[in-house]
C-alpha cells in the first residue's frame, strides 16, 4: 500500500457564504469536481450541522472514492474550511488527480491564506 494524503486548512474564505453552509450546493460541486479530475465516486455524505446560537451551522462532507476519499468541514462564522484528499495509490497519474482536486477545492473557497501539507502514506511494495 502506497498512498498520498493532502490536507489544507483554509482561513478567511472569500467565497459566497452559501459555499460554507449549503450542503446541496457543495455536494453537486464536489461530485462534479471529483469526476472532472478523473476519480470515481463510490458514495457520499453531505450533512449540515446545527447552527450555533449566533450564526450559521457548518457542513461535514465526505466523498468516498474507489481508492480514497475527500473530506470537508466548514465553519461559516469563521469563514474556515478543513479539507483532505487521500488516494490509495501514489502512482503519477493518481497523484496528479489528487493534487488537481485539492487545487480545485482551495480555489472554490478562495481563502486569504492556507496551511497545506502532503503526506506519503504506506511503504513501497
Amino acid at each position: 500500500m502506497k498512498g498520498l494524503h493532502l490536507t489544507a486548512d483554509l482561513y478567511r474564505c472569500r467565497c459566497e457564504p452559501a459555499w460554507l453552509a449549503d450542503a446541496a450546493l457543495l455536494q453537486a460541486w464536489c461530485l462534479a469536481s471529483v469526476e472532472a479530475v478523473g476519480l470515481a465516486t463510490v458514495d457520499h455524505a453531505f450533512r449540515a450541522l446545527p447552527a450555533p446560537p449566533q450564526g450559521r451551522g457548518g457542513l461535514s462532507a465526505t466523498v468516498l472514492m474507489a481508492d480514497g476519499h475527500v473530506c470537508l468541514h466548514t465553519w461559516p462564522g469563521e469563514k474556515a474550511v478543513s479539507a483532505d484528499v487521500y488516494v490509495g495509490s501514489a502512482n503519477a497519474e493518481q497523484t496528479a488527480k489528487a493534487r488537481g482536486l485539492m487545487f480545485a477545492l482551495v480555489n472554490r473557497f478562495q481563502p486569504e491564506w492556507t496551511e497545506q501539507r502532503s503526506l506519503d502514506r504506506g511503504e513501497e511494495e
